[in-house]
């Protein structure tokens, strides 16, 4: 019978107890479903079942995810007793390591023989000499899907020595030989863009300092599918035409081919030299590029606002013939741009009216002579002491503020150079921001922190009026704006900040004035934010605070992590976020009920997502969800 009676008289309905498991069950499974869709978005069943593959991980270990070729058909090519290969592939292994990834050594017999297509990414550490069969694997092995990270003359020699060409080069990498860089220089700046997935995180414009020891390559890029990181070409030293000396000068590019992926390096890991920065910026380059390989997302802060690819900031500055400052002023008002203006406190004492009448078309900051260096090597006798730069820097900026009723937060050092002395003195005298001439290691601004204090330092990074014209004997407009024009799109190519400084005895003068006009409407076509230089300072030092962590979590989803730890909130914050994935119907989520909403936009099918977010409050943190449907799934 489907009713007994138990030991205490209770009636027991079986159905109802297997209902009531069932029930149980049911809950449980929609519960624990509930969680994985929590933590990991979107998923299918299948996805739960564990592979082959996975149960062999766990059972026998992880298997090695990278494969570097130690090629003896390269070494054999290296003078006798040469432990150059060697080196190379122990600094690769140190790199791997690093990012706790399992490797194992390889031959170019395990590459003829197929044995390569296991590994998702391939090392090619050098390997100038590779034979026929080899070649065709490792197009095979990118056709497929897979990765490869390479360094140098791919392939340019055959197994037994002899000169192929560039063939392999050309078609796998879309590269064009340009030129070896002599070994007549102990190293070569190496100039880094920015606002790209492998630089993420490294100043805009960094120079990194490259040995020339290994003769390291310059390319140029062929093939629109291949994107070019860098540059070879010293706008400073390097003689000939900016915008063909960075073409014909890369010396990092990354692209597909078929279904896989590449990143070519035109120097060795090995040629890396300088200070401490030098190898943390390095290491983040390795490890950016890695992740883009592995198909790891990434995410990054655009050094400028929304929809712009390059910051400009307009510099007159009153010396002799102060009058020409007019000449510039019905421009500055027509093209609707507010610059930065700077002047002396002599200067600014005996022209009053006039400098209160420019005041009204921009902001207003102080040029102070705090001293001069006769040569580099008398850089800590030639500036004024702290004490004698202090007492200098207030006072013109008490008489500067006086004239204009103004708030003057810029200096400019008279000769462009300034100290530690002169840090500590414009902190404290309020400043918040310091132009100069001196070379940075960046084309960006650098905010310098001083306990709870911080000042912004911006460089130049384009040729002024003074080197046009009075140097160069530049007297044509036509020659003065070509000049200007090529500084300007290096560096829209690298995605820094140009600064465009004038002085009323040149460039401002009235046969002169229009090229400011030419170059004004040249900024404004290729999408430059001009700005003064106190809304630059205020929006990198809000952009220095930013942080971001990014997880992958599950198949497809990834977690966001954007921290404010500064002092104010911050707005128009553009948030890069590389898939590494091609993705379709994308949704934003959030982790925690209540959390601000922010904003996306994303074309169907593409990898990148632009994260848009405002009012991130000082010390707030918010974590992010972006789910997505693969292509395939």
């Amino acid at each position: 019978m489907a009713v007994k009676k138990n030991l205490f008289g209770l009636r027991i309905n079986q159905f109802f107890i297997i209902l009531s498991g069932l029930v149980i069950i049911i809950s449980a499974v929609l519960i624990y479903y509930f969680i994985l869709r929590g933590v990991y978005g979107k998923f299918d069943t299948s996805e739960l079942v564990p592979t082959k593959s996975i149960l062999e991980d766990f059972l026998f270990g992880k298997k090695p995810e990278v494969g570097i070729l130690y090629s003896r058909y390269t070494e054999n090519t290296l003078p006798a007793g040469s432990t150059w290969l060697n080196d190379n592939i122990s600094t690769w292994k140190k790199f791997l390591e690093n990012l706790d990834l399992k490797f194992e050594i390889i031959t170019d017999q395990s590459i003829e023989n197929g044995e390569h297509f296991k590994y998702k990414l391939l090392v090619l550490p050098g390997t100038k000499s590779m034979s026929e069969r080899e070649s065709l694997q490792i197009k095979k092995y990118l056709e497929n899907g897979g990765s490869i990270f390479a360094t140098g003359s791919t392939a340019t020699f055959s197994d037994d020595g002899k000169w192929k060409g560039w063939e392999f080069f050309n078609q796998v990498f879309g590269l064009r030989f340009s030129h070896e860089l002599k070994p007549d220089e102990y190293y070569k700046i190496h100039t880094i863009c920015g606002s790209l997935p492998i630089t993420a995180n490294i100043p805009t414009g960094y120079p990194l300092k490259v040995a020339t020891w290994d003769r390291p390559m310059a390319v140029e890029i062929l093939d629109p599918r291949t994107t070019q990181a860098s540059f070879w070409y010293n706008y400073r030293l390097d003689v000939g035409l900016e915008r063909e000396g960075i073409k014909k000068s890369a010396g990092i590019a990354y692209g597909s081919y078929g279904a896989g992926r590449f990143m070519w390096m035109g120097f060795e890991l090995n040629s890396i030299i300088g200070v401490h920065d030098d190898y943390v910026y390095f290491e983040k380059l390795f490890n950016n590029s890695i992740k883009w390989l592995t198909y790891s997302p990434i995410a990054y802060v655009r050094d400028w606002p929304t929809g712009y690819e390059a910051a400009a900031v307009i510099i007159p500055v009153l010396t002799n013939d102060v009058e020409n400052i007019k000449n510039i002023l019905p421009i500055l008002k027509e093209e609707g741009v507010s610059p930065t203006f700077f002047v002396d406190q002599a200067t600014a004492m005996s022209n009053k009216q006039l400098i209160k009448q420019i005041s009204m078309y921009g902001e207003m900051g102080v040029m102070v002579d705090i001293g001069y260096l006769s040569s580099i090597n008398d850089r800590f006798n030639k500036l004024n002491p702290y004490n004698e730069q202090l007492k200098k820097i207030e006072s013109a900026k008490k008489t500067l503020q006086e004239i204009t009723s103004t708030e003057v937060t810029g200096l400019l050092p008279y000769y462009g150079l300034f100290d530690q002395n002169t840090i500590n003195a414009v902190i404290n005298s309020g400043f918040k921001y310091i132009l100069t001439d001196s070379l940075t290691d960046r084309s960006v601004p650098k905010t310098i922190i001083r306990g709870d204090k911080r000042i912004v330092t911006m460089t130049k990074t384009a040729r002024d009026d003074y080197e046009v014209i009075r140097d160069f004997g530049l007297t044509l407009p036509d020659f003065q704006y070509y000049t200007y024009q090529e500084d300007l799109d290096r560096v829209l190519f690298e995605g820094g900040m140009y600064v465009f400084k004038v002085h009323t005895d040149y460039q401002c003068r009235s046969d002169y004035s229009n090229v400011i006009r030419d170059v004004i409407k040249d900024l404004k076509k290729k999408k430059f934010w001009i700005a003064t230089a106190s809304e630059i300072q205020k929006w990198y030092e809000k952009r220095d605070y930013i942080e971001i962590r990014t997880d992958r979590r599950g198949e497809r989803r990834v977690a966001l992590k954007i921290s404010n730890p500064g002092v104010d909130a911050i707005n128009n914050l553009v948030v890069d976020i590389d898939l590494n994935d091609r993705a379709y119907n994308v949704t934003l989520g959030a982790e925690i009920i209540g959390t601000k909403p922010a904003s996306i936009k994303h074309n169907p099918g593409s990898q990148i997502i632009y994260l848009y977010v405002d009012d991130l409050k000082p010390g707030e943190s918010r974590l992010y969800y972006l789910d997505y449907d693969k292509p395939n799934l």
